[in-house]
């Protein structure tokens, strides 16, 4: 049928600015192509885990647990769908407003999205940590462990599912020109065989 649309499933980690502009980037894809978003968690810092890393990114990922336990957490009480704004809340603050990770910045984002601040809770608790990399490994099963946040999961052209990491891109396009990127990158990502189409980045994320 002419209007069915089709799912776009983005796994996502609150504190990533690169995921940040690619959901902004899908959300203006749903007005440009019949395209539903679905959003789901994963976590970098499961990702990184027994890595080598620099002091400083090490210190990065012990703050990521809070907002992927709260987002789990949150799915769990009120469904997936709560997803869509409660990542908008957290990086609406993160992001745009530079504030710190953690238990607090979780209990504002969720009286944001009209969620119960008492799920900040989560943010110290192993509790959701099973649950967390149920959705962290779903999200990445079928990119491989060598990329990170955004994932996306869709249909191609020929209907057959896709997934790929990215598009990693600033500042996020809007209107036709989202609609457009979206074509191109199902073009590629549907071309069997099609790995990797990268160059150097040379600007910081631009939340504009």
């Amino acid at each position: 049928m002419a209007d069915e649309k089709t799912t776009a499933d983005m796994w996502f980690d609150p504190m990533c600015p690169w995921a940040w502009l690619t959901s902004r980037w899908l959300l203006e894809v749903e007005k440009a192509r019949p395209v539903e978003v679905r959003f789901h968690v994963m976590s970098l810092s499961v990702l990184n885990e027994g890595r080598e890393l620099s002091p400083k990114y090490t210190e990065r990922m012990s703050q990521g647990w809070a907002q992927v336990r709260v987002c789990v957490a949150a799915a769990q009480r009120y469904g997936d769908g709560v997803l869509r704004d409660l990542y908008t809340a957290l990086g609406t603050r993160i992001h745009l407003g530079k504030e710190q990770l953690g238990r607090e910045l979780c209990a504002a984002a969720l009286t944001d999205a009209g969620l119960d601040p008492a799920l900040a809770g989560a943010a110290d608790s192993t509790d959701y940590d099973p649950a967390l990399r149920a959705s962290h490994d779903a999200g990445m099963a079928p990119v491989g462990l060598d990329v990170g946040t955004p994932t996306v999961h869709t249909s191609g052209p020929d209907g057959q599912p896709v997934a790929f990491f990215g598009p990693v891109v600033t500042p996020a396009p809007k209107g036709e020109a989202a609609g457009r990127l979206w074509d191109g990158v199902l073009l590629v990502a549907a071309t069997p065989g099609f790995y990797e189409l990268k160059r150097t980045r040379e600007e910081d994320p631009s939340f504009e």
